[in-house]
């Protein structure tokens, strides 16, 4: 294969990653759910031929890094594609992450060719896909407790619908109608995003925009060896506790090697899988470790499969970070993930200590609410909340912003209020809950939903006894918390983790973690 002409190389950057950007549009327009229309719980992105990923859009750090694994299970799964075919999952253990996560797959012909050039995927986050409670993250203890489970299988097969699997997983949700509105947003997405690819073969030749897809993962992998033969060699641990219901803790520990333009995360001696849902499945573990070093490694190289390759994970099947079927998982997507890339974070600090920040709040929030409108028809909402960004080596932290594996946005209040019988009372930063420092941690947020019918609130969330670490000499932020206001006024406080139905007037508090602070306060406590 020719050298690559480094405009042309640059160029066909942009041209993928507009792609999976434009992809991305459509599926959010096209969208009928606020958590996908509002929030932007979505991502895109474009695949080689041999499913190898070629470019992705700036949505979901926990989705991009993980849908390798859909690509392949998808293809696994295909003996012979076709113009026309969709593939659609979601089950943890064959290429997805969390059951309310649905990925779909599409291969892209271009020219005369009778196998893919391309394949296209989206990843969409349905705030009800079944399950033991509204919004599909049940306080589960086995897998097939959190909701409906899609192996990989053909929602097209040649252009034509299987409405016997659409009618079946419909037939499983709370909210069917909003459910088929959204995979025929990620269907129209899948359409565009081959549309133009076929439009780019067209005007410069199939074997240029192959070659370059080639070339572009080539140049990923030749900078980011670059930048790790930077780092000082050496192994680097750190060990970040999990809070689980009831009290207790699992460690999630890791050991990062720094050698010869690589580096391994070995998760040897993390705690076994637990009986709840905050189990991650090894694409997620890949994923954290990816966006850290991307993160730390200028965040300017094209992330596609050659980013990946100088990058190795390893985690002890059947541990926390490599759950086994059929443990749940609905939190380890969104809680673990975030404490896995603490835990690599602390092991870096030691490598790199001019770059690496303090711990930022450290969890999702997730909140789901559930019921039956005054009219009798159901509803499933769903979100994260953001908090506290911690401080770094020469900034403060952010504020009220979501942090490391999430990259939402919120819900706005007019658009919550317009679909959901509820409504936000309050909505504002926490003051002082970023961790003092000579750069002060991020402050958290306070969101307080009033409840106008009886709903059932489930919440998965992690940093409430164990407070977000500050870095050399910063202190750590405050821990978030929830609490219940009664109808008649008293208060509860709610644990981490609780699912139980609320009486109309109720009102939820919740109050996020900030970050933690970076280097000793002055005494005046400016920088």
């Amino acid at each position: 294969m020719p050298d690559a002409d480094p405009i042309l190389l640059e160029l066909y950057r942009h041209r993928f990653e507009g792609v999976a950007d434009e992809m991305g549009v459509t599926l959010r327009r096209t969208s009928h759910s606020p958590n996908i229309k509002e929030r932007l719980d979505l991502s895109c992105a474009v695949f080689d031929g041999d499913g190898a990923l070629v470019a992705q859009a700036a949505h979901i750090p926990v989705h991009l890094g993980a849908m390798p694994a859909s690509v392949g299970a998808a293809c696994a799964a295909v003996d012979t594609w076709a113009e026309g075919d969709v593939v659609v999952l979601n089950d943890p253990y064959a290429g997805g992450t969390h059951l309310p996560d649905v990925t779909m797959v599409s291969p892209v012909f271009v020219g005369t060719r009778d196998t893919p050039s391309f394949f296209v995927a989206s990843r969409a986050h349905h705030a009800d896909v079944g399950g033991m409670t509204p919004g599909s993250l049940p306080l589960a203890t086995e897998l097939v407790q959190e909701g409906t489970i899609l192996p990989p299988v053909k929602l097209y097969d040649g252009g034509t619908r299987n409405d016997a699997l659409l009618q079946t997983f419909l037939r499983n949700v709370r909210t069917p109608e909003e459910r088929r509105g959204d995979l025929a947003a990620q269907r129209a997405a899948h359409s565009v995003g081959a549309e133009r690819l076929q439009a780019l073969a067209e005007a410069h030749g199939t074997a240029e925009v192959t070659a370059y897809a080639r070339h572009l993962q080539g140049y990923s992998e030749r900078r980011v060896r670059a930048a790790l033969s930077g780092w000082p060699a050496g192994t680097y641990r750190f060990a970040d506790e999990l809070e689980l219901p009831g009290g207790n803790t699992a460690t999630i520990r890791v050991a990062a090697t720094v050698a010869d333009n690589t580096i391994t995360f070995d998760f040897n001696g993390t705690d076994d899988a637990v009986d709840g849902n905050l189990n991650a499945v090894l694409p997620i573990t890949e994923s954290a470790c990816y966006y850290v070093v991307q993160g730390l490694t200028e965040g300017t190289i094209p992330v596609n499969a050659g980013s990946f390759a100088p990058v190795s994970v390893r985690a002890p099947e059947g541990s926390l970070v490599n759950a086994v079927a059929p443990h749940a998982v609905a939190g380890g997507n969104v809680e673990t993930s975030q404490r896995i890339v603490d835990a690599v974070l602390g092991a870096l600090t030691q490598a790199l200590p001019d770059r690496v920040p303090a711990a930022g709040q450290g969890t999702m929030n997730n909140l789901t609410l559930g019921g039956t409108r005054p009219d009798g028809s159901s509803f499933a909402y769903y979100e994260t909340i953001g908090g506290g960004m911690g401080a770094g080596p020469d900034a403060e932290g952010l504020s009220g912003v979501h942090v490391h594996m999430t990259n939402t946005l919120n819900t706005p209040v007019e658009a919550l209020e317009q679909a959901y019988p509820f409504r936000v009372v309050a909505y504002r930063l926490r003051p002082s809950s970023g961790g003092a420092g000579r750069f002060q941690g991020g402050d958290g947020l306070v969101r307080v939903y009033e409840l106008l019918v009886p709903t059932t609130a489930t919440m998965l969330s992690t940093r409430r006894p164990t407070a977000p670490w500050g870095r050399d000499g910063g202190t750590p932020a405050a821990p978030g918390r929830a609490v219940l206001v009664h109808p008649d006024g008293r208060t509860e406080e709610l644990p981490a983790h609780f699912s139980r139905t609320l009486p109309a007037g109720s009102r939820l508090r919740v109050e996020t973690p900030g970050g933690g602070g970076f280097g000793p306060p002055t005494d005046d406590g400016a920088p």
